[in-house]
């Protein structure tokens, strides 16, 4: 039997990279997944590739009004959510010296403050045993210039793990952090060649990771094969944070 036979998912950020890889594959799975995104387009484009299993949702994790009509819309369908995949996530750079309140609060509003409230307004709906991932980045433990403001917020997403699976032990939620290295996806598709190999440099590996081989480490922290893992952090580098 498929991991996640007759499971409710909803993947927050879904419609790209790590998120549509992560949905793809619950729903192989057997999963019904609910996905998320900003542009109408990507969401429903993602939705119609996954096949029958699949409903796109046009949602800002940014926004809590539309946090409470994604689950509200998975309440109408499905009556319960049994795996959370928080996702959604911005990356630019910046140096301190560079830093705006602008560029601080566009990425704490989406990466951390995304997270916070989208398992906040989940909770209501979310069976008892159900599972939640946050994407995290091994960032979260490393000082990586320009991007301190990112690895920042991946930082607070790994604290949050931690004290939210405390919390939610009672109802046996567990809360778990899937952890990428450098992935191979749309968003790292803009950097340079130059940047491209210094960041494959490091990875004993000797690669990017791809955006499968994520979501398959996500798909197991999601599932009964993960049965007694909670609050941890699962890296998916490659060895490039350690070895």
């Amino acid at each position: 039997m498929a991991k996640m036979t007759g499971k409710i998912a909803l993947v927050v950020g879904g419609a790209k990279g790590i998120g549509l890889a992560t949905a793809r594959a619950l729903a192989d799975e057997g999963a019904f997944v609910l996905l998320t995104g900003r542009r109408q387009h990507d969401v429903f484009a993602a939705a119609e590739s996954i096949g029958p299993s699949a409903h796109g949702i046009e949602a800002d994790a940014a926004s809590r009004d539309d946090l409470d009509q994604v689950v509200r819309e998975a309440r109408r369908l499905h009556g319960r959510i049994d795996a959370l995949v928080l996702n959604a996530g911005l990356s630019e750079p910046a140096t301190l010296a560079e830093e705006t309140a602008e560029h601080f609060d566009r990425h704490f509003a989406v990466n951390v403050r995304g997270a916070l409230f989208g398992i906040q307004a989940a909770l209501p709906v979310l069976s008892d045993g159900a599972s939640v991932v946050l994407v995290g980045s091994i960032a979260d433990a490393m000082g990586v210039t320009p991007y301190s403001t990112y690895a920042a917020t991946k930082a607070a997403l790994r604290s949050y793990a931690r004290s939210w699976a405390a919390e939610l032990a009672p109802r046996s939620i567990r809360v778990n952090v899937v952890a990428p290295g450098p992935t191979d996806t749309d968003m790292m598709a803009a950097v340079t060649d130059e940047m491209r190999q210094m960041l494959i440099a490091p990875i004993p590996l000797g690669r990017m990771a791809r955006a499968d081989e994520v979501a398959a480490a996500a798909v197991f922290l999601l599932s009964d094969a993960a049965s007694f893992v909670t609050g941890a952090e699962l890296c998916v580098d490659g060895g490039m944070r350690q070895v």
